[in-house]
C-alpha cells in the first residue's frame, strides 16, 4: 500500500498528489506532515522535506524520485511519453521549473509569506536569475496543448504547482509577474485546472491555506 507524507500547501507534495490521482492509483494520504529536523521525523525523512512516500513501509524521498517510481510501478496510465527523447525533454521542462524557477525565487519566500526581511542584494539577485529562467522556459514550454505536447505529462503536475507561486512572489517583490509575458499560461493553466485530479489538488490546498490563516490568527 502507498502513504503520500506531506502537507496540502506544498507544492511538492501537491505535485504528486496531482500525479497520483491521474494515474488513479490507490493510496492513503497523511496531510500533516510537515517539515521538522526532529530526530523522530529525520528518522523518515533525512532531509526534514516532504513529501515522502511509504510503499509498504520502504520509503521514498525526494518528489521527483517519488514521480519516477509512480512511472515505473504503475505504466498504465503514463506520464512520461514512450519515445525516450520526448521523456527527456519532460525531465528537461521539470528541470527548468524546479531549479531555474521555484527554487530561485524561493529565497523570496521568507520575506513574502513569513515577515523575515530580505536584503536588496537578494532581491537583485533573485530578478537577474529570474529573468534568465524564464527566458530558458519559454524556449522549451510548447504548450500544445500541454506543456510538452499532446499529452499530459508530469511536467504539467509541476507546473501547475509551481508557476502560479513564481507569479505571486514576483508580482509581489517587484510589482510585476515575472511570467506576464507568457500568453499561453493563463489559458493552459485554467485548462488543467479544470480536470478533476488538478481541481481536487487545489481545492485541498485553498482548504489548508486557509485553516492555517485562521490558526495563525489565534
Amino acid at each position: 500500500m502507498l502513504k503520500l507524507c506531506g502537507f496540502r500547501v506544498s507544492n511538492y507534495h501537491n505535485k504528486v498528489l496531482i500525479a497520483l490521482y491521474e494515474k488513479g492509483v490507490a493510496f492513503e494520504e497523511d496531510s500533516n506532515c510537515f517539515p521538522s529536523q526532529e530526530d523522530e521525523y529525520l528518522a523518515k525523512s533525512p532531509m526534514g522535506k516532504v513529501p515522502y512516500l511509504s510503499v509498504d513501509g520502504t520509503l521514498l524521498r525526494e518528489s521527483g524520485v517519488i514521480l519516477e517510481y509512480l512511472e515505473d510501478a504503475y505504466p498504465e496510465r503514463p506520464l512520461l511519453p514512450k519515445d525516450p527523447l520526448e521523456r527527456a525533454r519532460v525531465r528537461e521542462l521539470l528541470a527548468f521549473m524546479e531549479l531555474h524557477l521555484e527554487l530561485v525565487v524561493r529565497r523570496l519566500y521568507g520575506g513574502l509569506f513569513f515577515g523575515r526581511p530580505y536584503t536588496d542584494e537578494t532581491k537583485s539577485e533573485v530578478e537577474r536569475g529570474i529573468a534568465k529562467g524564464v527566458r530558458a522556459f519559454k524556449a522549451v514550454a510548447r504548450f500544445e496543448p500541454f506543456l510538452a505536447g499532446p499529452a499530459l505529462t508530469l511536467a504539467d503536475c509541476a507546473a501547475f504547482v509551481h508557476l502560479p507561486i513564481v507569479s505571486m512572489a514576483t508580482r509581489q517583490a517587484y510589482g510585476r509577474d515575472a511570467l506576464e509575458d507568457i500568453p499561453q499560461l493563463k489559458p493552459y493553466l485554467k485548462m488543467l485546472g479544470e480536470r478533476p485530479a488538478f481541481a481536487r489538488v487545489n481545492e485541498g490546498r485553498k482548504a489548508a491555506q486557509a485553516e492555517m490563516a485562521a490558526r495563525a490568527k489565534k
